[in-house]
């Protein structure tokens, strides 16, 4: 119960956020990008606070066994940029700039109603689906 509790809060907290910085309109993140129009440069001052919120989280995470909530603390391993990585990135950039949404926002943004939202959500579970698909098949077909 704690933990659905926290999970609830922390959501909350997190589209708080993103309704402060702008980062649910998607009108707002496409100016952040179009560097040859009007550019928006206000978002890279949410993504520079995001970093540094991020790299203290992460460097405090690293020296803990067990997360807030007791459970074991599971961070990232590899640190390998490797294709996957690469494309997976790539994908998600232009998804963004297309789209002006990333998921977090597009999730938060169901609540509008807007059938391009609902849109972009189905497009997104798909490729989730399919590359969930994929990577098991991957794994699958892969040599030892």
């Amino acid at each position: 119960m704690l933990a659905s509790i926290t999970a609830l809060i922390s959501g909350l907290i997190f589209g708080l956020g993103l309704l402060l910085s702008g980062m649910g309109n998607p009108a707002k993140v496409q100016s952040f990008l179009d560097f040859f129009g009007l550019w928006d440069p206000s978002l890279a001052l949410v993504m520079g606070g995001a970093i540094a919120v991020g790299i203290i989280a992460f460097t405090w995470a690293k020296t803990r066994s067990n997360a807030l909530l007791g459970n074991a603390m599971q961070l990232p391993t590899s640190q390998s940029v490797d294709g996957r990585l690469i494309t997976g990135s790539a994908m998600f950039g232009v998804g963004w700039g297309l789209a002006g949404f990333c998921p977090g926002p597009a999730l938060m943004n169901l609540a509008t109603l807007q059938p391009e939202v609902w849109l972009f959500v189905a497009a997104m579970l798909v490729g989730m689906l399919a590359q969930h698909i994929w990577s098991a098949q991957t794994v699958v077909c892969s040599p030892r």
